[in-house]
């Protein structure tokens, strides 16, 4: 391990800056919430604003005070790293613990609930009931939408509506029912399951009153003025498309002039929102209470935003690189089958993409008290990108008229597969608009946006 790497970062999620040991149970506190969230280093012997490395003195007998604190005071116990790191003259302790397995970890003194800390941002904060609740879960190997819940019956679900959702895709049987997990068995008898329940349940809202997607188009850049908004509560599925809907209509677009050609741009790429919805409904924690999921539309950015953390486990880093750990297994299952979402751990990187080629900023994504948002800018870094054929295809449809993907593969001289992903791609970057029944409509045609 190198001190020099160390210093480049900032203190956040997973490192913490202490300047000695003088105040130990802070040092214990966090390295259970490493240990409970997604691991992490404490450097000691660093101050944490300036980082001037002040080193551990008779550092040997502070290593081993240190392992003897963490061994006494932590439960279950926890075995971390810990490294003497010379800098210079000086030394200092490197003390690295991982994801722990046996999870949640508490400090004895306080006990098993008022002793379980997370990691948030660079803080440690008190675990809730649900949170120790969830890291229990992590241990059992099961997601929270994948509980059965026992005082209910199948009936509880509307089967009708999630058929006709599932009919462009697949005909649901009962077996199918199961195997998806929206009704699971419970002593003998089919019951929902609370990813059935939250999808397709017909009271659900006496369960989760927070399941729901609030929409608001705000004047400016900030809330001070709500120029329209709206409660979506249809089931999770058709709540997605609808959110979708309302953020298209309030979208702006700008004229842009090169030569004798006029190009339309939308300010955000649908394609972006789309993912960023997808994503807080898939991995939202449905546990909690007091808030929905919400998009917002400001002047100069969209915010989407879904009650809960990232998984325990996960950091920002991660996701950005397509790691991805579903909290809600059962929506997670459904969306896929309903191809409202793709590949598992793709979405934040496809969203990236789309606001990239877009001329945009990377989305901002950040954990904000016991939430996560997900900030698409639409002021421009750059012109979207597009290369000759692009120009190609947009001089094509700068008559207005909507032609087929066979139609322009003829005009570009690619074939058909290699033309309809470069539709789709110009597409979600606001170029083309897609006219069919769906994603999966053999007749549909594009038209310039």
């Amino acid at each position: 391990m190198r001190l020099v790497e160390l210093l480049k970062r900032h203190e956040g999620k997973t490192l913490e800056f202490k300047r000695d040991l003088s105040s130990p149970e802070a040092i214990l506190k966090c390295l259970v919430a490493f240990a409970n969230t997604a691991g992490g280093i404490i450097v000691i012997g660093v101050e944490d604003r300036s980082k001037n490395v002040r080193g551990v003195p008779d550092v040997l007998r502070a290593e081993e005070k240190l392992a003897n604190l963490v061994s006494d005071s932590i439960r279950p116990r926890l075995v971390p790293d810990i490294e003497v790191v010379p800098w210079r003259k000086l030394n200092v302790l490197a003390v690295q613990v991982y994801p722990s397995n046996t999870r949640p970890h508490y400090l004895e003194r306080l006990g098993s609930e008022d002793g379980v800390f997370i990691r948030v941002g660079s803080t440690n904060r008190k675990a809730e009931a649900l949170q120790i609740e969830e890291l229990k879960r992590l241990n059992w190997r099961t997601a929270f939408d994948e509980q059965a819940i026992p005082d209910l019956k199948s009936e509880a679900i509307d089967f009708r509506a999630a058929s006709e959702l599932f009919a462009p895709y697949r005909q649901l049987t009962a077996q199918a029912w199961s195997t998806l997990h929206i009704t699971t068995e419970h002593q003998g008898r089919q019951v929902p399951t609370i990813g059935g329940l939250l999808l397709f349940g017909k009271d659900r809202f006496a369960r989760f009153p927070d399941a729901w997607i609030q929409a608001g188009r705000f004047a400016g850049t900030n809330r001070a003025r709500l120029l329209d908004s709206v409660e979506i509560r249809s089931f999770l599925p058709r709540a997605a498309e609808e959110a979708i809907a309302f953020a298209h209509k309030h979208l702006t677009h700008e004229s842009i002039i090169e030569g004798v050609r006029r190009e339309d741009r939308w300010s955000v790429p649908l394609v972006a929102i789309r993912e960023a919805l997808m994503n807080a409904i898939v991995h939202a924690d449905y546990a909690q209470q007091g808030s929905p999921i919400r998009i917002a539309l400001f002047d100069d950015r969209i915010e989407i935003e879904n009650p809960g953390l990232l998984p325990f486990g996960l950091t920002i880093k991660d996701i950005m690189q397509g790691v991805s750990k579903l909290r809600n297994r059962v929506i997670g299952r459904v969306f896929h089958e309903l191809h409202l979402i793709e590949q598992w751990g793709s979405g934040i990187q496809r969203m990236t993409a789309a606001c990239h080629e877009a001329g945009l900023a990377a989305p901002k994504l950040e954990e904000i008290g016991m939430h996560f948002r997900a900030t698409i800018s639409s002021g421009r870094v750059k012109q979207p990108h597009t290369d000759e054929t692009d120009r190609r295809i947009l001089a094509l449809f700068s008559d207005g008229v909507a032609r087929s993907t066979a139609a322009v593969a003829k005009h570009v001289g690619l074939s058909q597969r290699a033309t309809l992903t470069r539709l789709k791609s110009m597409t979600s970057r606001g170029l083309l608009v897609e006219i069919g029944t769906g994603p999966h409509d053999p007749k549909r045609q594009y038209i310039l946006a």
